[in-house]
């Protein structure tokens, strides 16, 4: 029994390295001979300048990533850049076939105006296309009123609307964008809210219409685009521009060459010039050096080695998912085992920062062990927003110790009596 210390510590420094967590290498989306990206240029890039505005940003409408930005939390007036707002949500809230009735106040509305009537009768369409194309406050007001009864309701519409979107420095309280010292946005928040309207395929068809013609009671002639980049940039495709004193120049726009389409904003511009100059020079920029890929199609199934417990899961696109790559670099994609994604070794997405999201897969078999796990995952000790990683691993590791510790302490006993004896028969 002489041995028996020595065979202790041998185990004790056993279960030390099995108490260690395993490391598990990051699973990439391309395996490394589909990564074919150009070295990163060494000479300093040039970015474009925004000298006619006080905020911007621009974004790949499809993945959501930004690709340039200046002062894009600053809460600033949008001006008619929020019909974008209220034109989306007629169009998933209201029937466009709907007759709405137009009431005085609609008639006498401030502003830009498509000339309706007291009284008179329009689908809801046409107001949708009065309002985005010719910038009609008074079809602003009317939308409103027919969905909410009052702007002042419509507002609380508005601004549950860009909430569920998860943007809190954005607010409203009218639906035209008439000056008001509550009603704010900022760019980051404006080309978020471009993003979501233009997925919708007849809003797409409104903001790229360049005119129509309008035969109403008090007005017949025809409506006019006031977005300017529609007849002068190639590719471009909408969304709305914007002016008061008091907001500036403001807009929004979206353009597509290819498989890229680009949506930027800006908020306070100068001079009506130089805010298409700036635009201009905004989606140059991101045409110039940025491609869109897409890494899954929608309903695609894929199995990835999930970055937190290094063991494979199969998980579902319930969208088209997109990265942005600049100047041809193919980034590196990881998932963790909730499927949200993560962008690596990239100049355009911070690694930390969630670049989409796919649904896991779960077998009905193991749907049981990971709801015991989604419970024991909470782990205060590690601080907020980690969880404890419930794997076999774990499991194996923790029967393990049991055995072992129940094994050292038996071993110790014996020892201790063996001692005690010698002892006593000395």
């Amino acid at each position: 029994m002489r041995r028996l210390p020595g065979l202790i510590a041998m185990m004790f420094i056993f279960l030390v390295i099995l108490a260690a967590e395993p490391v598990f290498a990051e699973e990439a989306l391309q395996p490394p001979a589909e990564q074919t990206g150009q070295p990163a240029d060494q000479t300093v890039e040039q970015l474009p300048e925004t000298p006619h505005s006080e905020a911007a940003i621009l974004i790949d409408a499809k993945s959501g990533a930004v690709l340039f930005a200046k002062n894009e939390t600053e809460r600033l007036y949008p001006a008619s850049i929020t019909k974008i707002v209220t034109g989306i949500i007629a169009l998933e809230q209201s029937n466009p076939s709907d007759i709405v009735t137009v009431s005085k106040t609609a008639r006498n509305e401030d502003g830009t105006r498509i000339y309706l009537a007291e009284g008179e009768q329009k689908p809801m369409l046409d107001l949708i296309e009065g309002m985005l194309i010719n910038s009609g406050n008074d079809a602003a007001t009317a939308i409103a009123e027919h969905i909410d009864g009052t702007k002042e309701q419509f507002a609380e519409r508005m601004n549950e609307f860009v909430r569920k979107l998860g943007l809190w420095d954005t607010n409203f309280v009218n639906p035209s964008g008439l000056p008001d010292e509550n009603q704010y946005t900022t760019a980051r928040d404006m080309a978020r809210i471009a993003q979501y309207a233009m997925q919708n395929e007849q809003f797409r068809q409104v903001v790229a219409t360049k005119s129509r013609p309008w035969v109403g009671e008090e007005w017949v002639s025809k409506l006019e685009n006031h977005n300017k980049m529609l007849g002068s940039y190639e590719g471009a495709i909408g969304v709305k521009n914007g002016f008061t004193q008091a907001a500036g120049y403001t807009l929004v726009s979206a353009a597509q060459r290819g498989d890229m389409e680009l949506i930027g904003v800006i908020l306070k511009g100068t001079t009506d010039s130089g805010v298409y100059k700036d635009m201009t020079q905004l989606l140059d920029y991101g045409f110039a050096h940025f491609t869109s890929k897409q890494v899954m199609a929608a309903d695609e199934k894929r199995t990835f080695v999930t970055r937190d417990t290094g063991k494979p899961a199969e998980f579902i696109a319930d969208k088209p998912l997109f990265v942005t790559i600049k100047d041809g670099v193919v980034p590196t994609v990881a998932v963790d085992s909730n499927g949200k994604v993560y962008v690596q070794s990239s100049e355009v997405y911070n690694p930390a920062e969630t670049a989409g999201a796919l649904v896991p897969v779960i077998p009905l078999a193991e749907q049981a062990e990971v709801q015991i796990a989604s419970v024991t995952n909470s782990n205060p000790v590690k601080g907020s927003g980690q969880a404890a990683k419930f794997s076999g691993w774990n499991l194996g590791v923790a029967i393990t110790w049991s055995v072992m510790l129940l094994f050292m302490l038996l071993s110790g006993r014996i020892m201790y009596v063996r001692q005690r004896r010698r002892r006593l028969y000395k």
